[in-house]
């Protein structure tokens, strides 16, 4: 219900904003916005700097440049915060990850382009301390954003809130996955959909489905062309649209006046997306399923032919899929992933019935 001078302040606003967290940055660590990247560790593990990191640059700097003089920078100031050397701790993981990021576009041939890469992940990984930077994928969920935006800090926003729907997922400890709770329901899909498919993978030790790990992760951006991944999530947020979903976007106090202003509105099923209108069939205290769950079902059902033939054990369940990296369609994923989150409503809803019956 904005205005185009209310988005426009936004978004000067929040330009604004990150100029001055990425000078905050740069102020601890002066490669962040220099145009270069760190590829091997710059602190040790208790706090001191390595006196001579391996810094990448670009092609017309001098790659021996400055690198005493960073060293002296970082304890100018004394002994590092904690929080600074957690940040720290992660730029050269950024680094190597900014190297290997859809390598194959012309796009990071450019190294202003890589450099922002890695000042947009750097940013992140310190507004972010108890997610920090991933290596599980973080790097392929942001390279769209540069790609397709011009502005760096128009990027860094749709980046920072595309990880507030999708920080779970990389939350892992020693004893949890972040994606595990999706793993988990997809195993319970494909056992209703396709139970002969499941006992063939649970034969094979693949009951836990964590070779599924990397689709869910970051969003199917390697089993998919580039150009049908992106058209692949526009579909996927369009069908899960909820009208009160700004709440994971807003700032605080927006959602607290628009809370307020539709409290006690019903809302007409139309303004749902088409995935989440046939949820609200599901009389359920879970919450719905996201349609990622579905869309790897469909991905499986599709090779299910194949999987039960020629998988005999878990490392060629893992080839088989890999092999599809770069020509799955989109369309067609989501189509299928459609059908078979209708056949698992009506046999939820047929099991709800039994059971209240």
């Amino acid at each position: 219900m904005s205005t185009f001078d209310e988005r426009k302040q936004i978004r000067q606003h929040r330009r604004e904003q990150y100029v001055r967290l990425k000078n905050e940055c740069s102020k601890m660590f002066p490669v962040v916005g220099s145009g270069k990247y760190i590829t091997a560790p710059v602190i040790t593990e208790d706090g001191q700097p390595i006196r001579n990191p391996v810094v990448a640059l670009e092609t017309n700097l001098d790659a021996n440049a400055n690198r005493t003089e960073m060293a002296k920078e970082l304890t100018s100031n004394g002994p590092l915060d904690m929080k600074v050397v957690q940040w720290m701790h992660t730029l050269h993981q950024i680094g190597l990850y900014v190297k290997r990021t859809d390598r194959t576009l012309l796009f990071y041939d450019k190294p202003e382009n890589l450099s922002k890469l890695q000042d947009i992940l750097s940013v992140y990984a310190w507004i972010d301390i108890d997610v920090g930077y991933c290596q599980a994928g973080m790097s392929d969920l942001c390279s769209p954003m540069i790609i397709l935006l011009e502005n760096e800090a128009d990027a860094f926003w749709c980046f920072e809130r595309l990880m507030r729907r999708l920080r779970g997922n990389f939350q892992c400890t020693e004893t949890f996955v972040g994606v595990q709770t999706q793993l988990s329901n997809l195993a319970t899909v494909t056992q209703v959909i396709d139970p002969k498919l499941h006992q063939h993978l649970e034969t094979l030790g693949g009951g836990n489905y964590l070779f599924a790990f990397r689709m869910l992760i970051v969003l199917f951006r390697r089993e998919f062309s580039f150009c049908d991944s992106l058209y692949l999530w526009e579909m996927m947020w369009a069908l899960e649209y909820d009208p009160d979903l700004f709440s994971l976007y807003e700032e605080l106090e927006l959602n607290m006046e628009k809370a307020e202003g539709s409290k006690g509105k019903s809302k007409p099923t139309q303004k749902y997306g088409k995935y989440e209108r046939e949820n609200m069939k599901i009389k359920s205290v879970d919450a719905p399923l996201p349609i990622s769950v579905f869309i790897v079902a469909s991905v499986l059902k599709d090779k299910s032919s194949v999987l039960l033939h020629q998988a005999r054990g878990l490392d060629d369940v893992v080839k088989i899929l890999n092999d599809m990296t770069g020509i799955l369609d989109a369309k067609k994923a989501c189509t299928g992933a459609l059908k078979l989150h209708k056949k698992y409503v009506k046999a939820k809803t047929h099991c709800n019935s039994k059971s209240m019956g």
